[in-house]
């Protein structure tokens, strides 16, 4: 049967779990980014945390092997179009948790027009109806490489292929009427009058 395989860990939970600050902002991504719990941004984090660290090793070092590696980090990066083609090492530093978020396959299908909302976008990713390269990607947190933004598509097969369908056309909202506002002169003249009257 074989040596099962090691399980890794792919997230690491806050160590403060009851911080006012961090929660918020947990709350703002998780509504932004239409994120189904806090374990999706702690993986992401998680993410981030590695890149930095690869980075800052690699730019003491100033082997061989360090430049081999250097090139693969820095060419990954730019595959998934986190860096520009003339980043370097340190650029990898400035990287935001936002970055990362910003390329999963859910917010590149409502940023796509997909979608109506991220959630929406979720849905429709996890029911089948998004197609990378003719490949069905039914996962949300999928990292999108920049090669396959053009290839984001709706299944044959779907519904939503259809520019009719009512999903997909969007209602524009009547333009809301203006408040008229009447002068303070006239209101006071008129607030005197009735007192008058009584």
């Amino acid at each position: 049967m074989g040596d099962p395989k090691k399980r890794r860990k792919k997230f690491s939970a806050p160590s403060k779990r009851w911080e006012k600050d961090r929660i918020d902002e947990e709350k703002s991504l998780i509504r932004e980014y239409g994120l189904k719990n806090k374990k999706e941004i702690w993986k992401f984090e998680f993410k981030l945390r590695n890149f930095s660290r690869q980075a800052k090793r690699l730019v003491a070092l100033k082997t061989a092997q360090a430049e081999k590696e250097k090139e693969q980090l820095l060419l990954k990066l730019k595959s998934l179009s986190l860096l520009s083609g003339t980043a370097k090492l340190e650029n990898i530093l400035d990287l935001q948790l936002k970055d990362l978020l910003d390329r999963r396959l859910q917010t590149v299908v409502y940023k796509k027009g997909l979608a109506r909302s991220v959630n929406a976008a979720r849905q429709l990713i996890t029911h089948g109806h998004i197609f990378i390269d003719k490949v069905k990607i039914t996962v949300p947190s999928y990292t999108v490489l920049a090669k396959e933004d053009p290839l984001i598509t709706y299944s044959q097969s779907s519904p939503f292929s259809n520019d009719q369908h009512p999903e997909r056309i969007v209602m524009k909202k009547a333009p809301k009427p203006k408040k008229v506002i009447e002068p303070k002169g006239k209101y006071n003249r008129n607030k005197q009058q009735r007192k008058f009257k009584k």
